[in-house]
């Protein structure tokens, strides 16, 4: 039987929609704030790629575990307290890095940076499922997605700016300010982040909460045992491995074996973050007139970017070509993002929104920390091309991936997110 439920005024579901894609935007900022300081890093402190890949993989392995764990926490405790540690952490991490002058001081600084970004995934979806009227959800997913390009657009010039006009580490304490501003704005919307109350203070609830209150609790044993949850994970493993190939190592290869300036190889990397946004705009259209074919579309896009990828790891375009086929990959891989949310959700059962999305996001802490390992060895040794050709096979294992995500989501199963009872 189904149950009437008020919406809520656009302008609160804007604030809410507004609020949570800020945080996330902050999450995908974090992302970078190691690798866009790998050469000041090699210059001043005489690292290797092999070692600062290290420092990337402690980061994502940290962020692998806080956000499995955060999971829990955001269904039994509610995401806002969750949120706040998180922004904290994030800020005291910038002004730690800030004062590196070692190896195990970025150790620590990336640890804490990981913590602070494992929980984004769990608190946001948690947020936006209690707080957004059902009937905008589709909205506030996609801006969702697109928040996270976004904050990974900003990074550089964010942090190459602040650098170029003082020191590196007057760019982490601009970053510091970053977060600390944002965590001041979540305190004084704290409603907003509500995911324990009862009704939001229009008096509505979102389907999100009125399934959770009559689904049964489902077991950490069950989800692993679940074989829609198990592929979503190795799905998002697959694509971030290649996310991390050209977030860390693109600026290297492109001045390495195109010799553009550090400006330049910056600029193409923001290219593709922001290509990859206009990707997401474009995808969100082309699955809502074809929710049927999610998959397909994936494979599709995931397909086409593993092409543009090997072109680019071929060379032959030289330094003018290569940052084009570079950024047509991240539209490629921008339309397929839509698609792959929808399958994600489509095996999230429901009550289960930060469990599930805490464990299957953990695929891209896993590929983020596993990425820099294998590519940076690639990297130290000259194989530029090849680090580019690897990016590509997994491209085509994501691609493959979501054929066999799609057959377990056809079997019969027990109800997901977005089925109302």
């Amino acid at each position: 039987m189904s149950t009437w439920v008020a919406p809520t005024p656009w302008q609160r579901d804007a604030g809410v929609i507004g609020l949570v894609s800020m945080c996330h935007a902050s999450s995908h900022f974090s992302h970078l704030l190691l690798p866009l300081m790998f050469p000041f890093f090699i210059r001043d402190l005489g690292l290797s790629y092999v070692g600062l890949g290290g420092v990337m993989s402690v980061f994502f392995a940290v962020s692998f575990c806080a956000q499995t764990l955060s999971g829990f926490l955001v269904d039994r405790h509610g995401a806002r307290k969750v949120l706040y540690v998180a922004q904290g952490l994030m800020a005291l991490a910038c002004v730690w890095l800030s004062q590196t002058h070692s190896m195990s001081d970025l150790l620590w600084g990336a640890a804490l940076l990981g913590v602070g970004n494992g929980v984004h995934h769990p608190v946001d979806y948690s947020v936006l499922n209690r707080q957004v009227s059902p009937l905008r959800l589709g909205h506030a997913y996609s801006a969702h997605n697109l928040s996270g390009t976004l904050g990974w657009s900003l990074a550089p010039p964010f942090m190459v700016g602040l650098s170029g006009v003082s020191h590196w580490s007057s760019a982490y304490l601009g970053a510091a300010g970053v977060y600390v501003s944002l965590m001041a704005l979540c305190v004084w919307r704290r409603s907003w982040l509500d995911t324990q109350g009862g009704p939001t203070e229009d008096g509505a609830t979102s389907s999100h909460a009125s399934n959770r209150a009559s689904a049964p609790a489902l077991k950490l044993g069950a989800l692993l045992r679940s074989p829609a949850v198990v592929w979503s994970f190795v799905f998002l493993f697959c694509m971030t491995m290649t996310y991390s190939v050209v977030q860390n190592f693109s600026v290297t290869i492109l001045q390495h074996v195109h010799h553009l300036s550090f400006a330049a190889a910056n600029m193409t990397l923001t290219g593709y973050l922001l290509m990859a946004a206009v990707g997401n705009v474009m995808g969100g259209v082309l699955i809502a007139r074809r929710t049927h074919q999610a998959d397909r579309i994936v494979a599709a896009c995931m397909g086409l970017a593993a092409t543009c990828m090997l072109l680019s790891a071929t060379g032959w375009l030289g330094a003018s070509g290569t940052p084009v086929t570079l950024i047509l990959t991240a539209l490629a891989v921008g339309l397929g993002a839509p698609a792959r949310d929808l399958m994600i959700k489509q095996a999230t059962p429901v009550g289960a929104t930060g469990r599930v999305y805490g464990l299957v996001f953990a695929g891209l802490d896993v590929g983020s920390a596993t990425s820099p390992l294998i590519f940076g060895a690639l990297i130290d040794h000259g194989f530029y091309g090849l680090t580019l050709a690897g990016a590509a096979l997994f491209l085509l294992g994501g691609a493959w991936v979501s054929m066999v995500l799609a057959r377990h989501l056809q079997q019969p199963h027990h109800p997901h997110e977005g089925e109302h009872t």
